[in-house]
């Protein structure tokens, strides 16, 4: 087995494996093997048919694709492990020579990852980014934890108001013809919430429980059943139950019943720092993402069209990943919405540039600087993994592979980088 590779333009190579003639003959014979059943003539019985028979009958040639692929599945990868190319596509694979008695050589056309010409840091300049507390945004806090705390207490004194969770039947017609889905029986709606069609919860807001009403609506006309689409429909109604939500009065009687606090002014204290400390992360995060983007215009990287393409298929079953988490697949998904696989990877094309781009210029940098990961700074983001997830140490050493703590250390050294980039900004 052997490997040779020619660069091409573009951050492209050829490479050209050749399997022995003799691995080829095996292959050929498992080829065999697997599809005889297949065959049947007369005189044989079935699955016993010999293989010289065989390819005397259909030709020489008819085990070689069966073999061509197994043996390419085979040694691709393995043969690729310690060439000094660095890989960043699927193979455009193309055969040279498949012949009884000879050599199997195929070649494999790649994109290889290009060379960035990084900007000048020290020219790096992005817009400043505020992270200064308000009282307002403390207050907002405030109110965002009180609510958490809120209780829903039943109405029955008075009628529906915007803020009002309400329990309701309904049932919805068009042309006096009820429709699918436009149904539902002690349904829970929050007034002003604008979860149902424009117009429906506005006028629920004046009825009491017990009331029994028309709502009249118009589906929009981008709306996603086409058949409702635009058209005007009445949903009879009717009021079952109103909660409230009351929300507790911040005094230091609810501070010391509720938090590790005695006052107000210490409990407000603790949530400006809260608010503080997440709002310093979210501008060095957004620093971060500037500087990056910004150091990434001033570079020069020629991204290879495989390249491109490969980090596009990834982008798109990734997508199709998190939509079985939510029971359906891409699949299902493309008919829903009227695409295709190659709609899908048009769409994110734009998005997989830039995540290369940023990729390429962060380990550019990163390399530049000679970033090395230690040990502590591995034990460390473990400990850190471990209360993430409430689990030993050591348990997390147990989970990861080697191949995991490699990837582990890359990241470390990635996050180096970005970190150095954005302490080279200058914010203007």
């Amino acid at each position: 087995m052997s490997i040779t590779f020619e660069k091409l333009e573009g951050n492209m190579a050829e490479l050209t494996i050749t399997v022995p003639a003799e691995d080829f003959k095996k292959a050929c014979v498992e080829a065999y093997n697997k599809s005889k059943n297949k065959f049947q003539f007369d005189g044989f019985r079935k699955g016993h048919v010999p293989m010289a028979f065989i390819e005397k009958t259909y030709g020489p040639a008819v085990f070689f694709e069966d073999a061509a692929n197994d043996l390419i599945n085979k040694t691709y990868y393995e043969e690729i492990k310690d060439i000094e190319l660095d890989i960043v596509s699927n193979p455009e694979i193309s055969l040279s020579q498949i012949e009884k008695g000879k050599d199997f050589i195929y070649k494999a056309k790649v994109a290889t990852k290009p060379p960035v010409e990084l900007g000048d840091l020290s020219k790096l300049e992005i817009e400043k980014v505020d992270a200064e507390v308000t009282d307002e945004d403390v207050e907002k806090e405030i109110e965002r934890k009180l609510k958490e705390n809120s209780t829903k207490n039943e109405v029955t004194d008075r009628a529906a108001k915007d803020g009002d969770e309400t329990t309701i039947n309904f049932e919805g017609f068009v042309d006096g013809v009820a429709f699918e889905g436009g149904k539902g029986e002690k349904y829970p709606l929050v007034l002003g919430s604008g979860s149902f069609i424009p117009g429906f919860e506005d006028q629920i807001v004046g009825h009491s429980i017990g009331d029994s009403f028309d709502v009249n609506v118009t589906f929009p006309e981008n709306y996603q059943a086409e058949n409702l689409a635009g058209k005007e429909a009445v949903f009879k109604c009717e009021l079952l139950g109103i909660k409230e939500t009351v929300i507790p009065e911040l005094d230091d009687e609810y501070v010391s019943d509720t938090t590790d606090f005695e006052t107000v002014d210490e409990f407000k204290e603790d949530v400006k720092k809260q608010v503080t400390e997440r709002k310093e992360k979210a501008a060095e995060h957004e620093k971060q993402e500037k500087a990056i983007d910004k150091l990434v215009e001033m570079s020069t990287v020629e991204l290879p069209e495989p390249m491109i393409v490969y980090q596009q298929e990834k982008m798109v079953d990734n997508f199709g990943q998190q939509l079985m988490y939510q029971g359906m697949n891409l699949e299902q998904y493309l008919n829903m919405t009227g695409q295709t696989r190659d709609d899908m990877r048009d769409q994110v094309r734009p998005e997989a540039e830039k995540q290369i781009k940023r990729s390429l210029v962060i380990e550019a940098v990163a390399n530049a600087q000679n970033f090395e990961v230690t040990d502590e700074d591995v034990a460390e983001e473990m400990e850190n993994m471990a209360k993430q997830y409430q689990m030993d140490v050591e348990k997390i050493k147990e989970i990861m592979g080697e191949e995991q703590i490699e990837g582990l250390k890359a990241d470390l050294k990635m996050q180096k980088a970005i970190k150095y980039i954005a302490e080279q900004a200058k914010e203007v």
